[in-house]
């Protein structure tokens, strides 16, 4: 298993990953490959891929604002799940981040994804009952589709 920086060249294998993990929400907007290449070019390290055979399996979307990091779309495909794949590319984030001196970071779930909550559970991250979380689109074409 080759754990490593997500490039852009990877879009197409990370959609493709993406397609088949039931439940992801994918925006039209910011998931399309300029919303991602835009997003890697601004965040060059801290991204990572999973890839076995030359097939990705994992990926992590990784940034941050300078203050905090951000864990986006993180996911394993179902074949490759409890092999330490998911843990290792959020320790490879996690230090990509302590690398830019950011020193908190912080991820969404939603409420109805069992597995993925109870991986942050087992991997020791601690869920906030102390805050809301809002959203407001900027973009109303940038529409969220969720995998069935």
């Amino acid at each position: 298993m080759n754990i490593r920086v997500m490039e852009a060249k990877d879009y197409d294998g990370v959609k493709c990953l993406w397609m088949t993990i039931k439940g992801f929400g994918i925006r039209s907007l910011d998931d399309s490959r300029e919303g991602v290449e835009r997003f890697l070019k601004r965040n060059p390290t801290t991204s990572v891929v999973a890839e076995e055979d030359g097939k990705i399996v994992g990926a992590i979307l990784c940034g941050h604002d300078g203050r905090r990091g951000c864990l986006y779309h993180v996911c394993v495909e179902k074949d490759y799940r409890m092999q330490g794949i998911g843990k290792s590319m959020v320790v490879f984030c996690m230090e990509a981040l302590k690398k830019e001196q950011i020193n908190k970071v912080s991820l969404i779930a939603f409420t109805q994804n069992d597995i993925g909550n109870a991986f942050w559970k087992q991997i020791g991250w601690t869920k906030r009952e102390d805050l809301n979380y809002y959203d407001f689109t900027l973009n109303e074409k940038n529409i969220t589709a969720f995998n069935q």
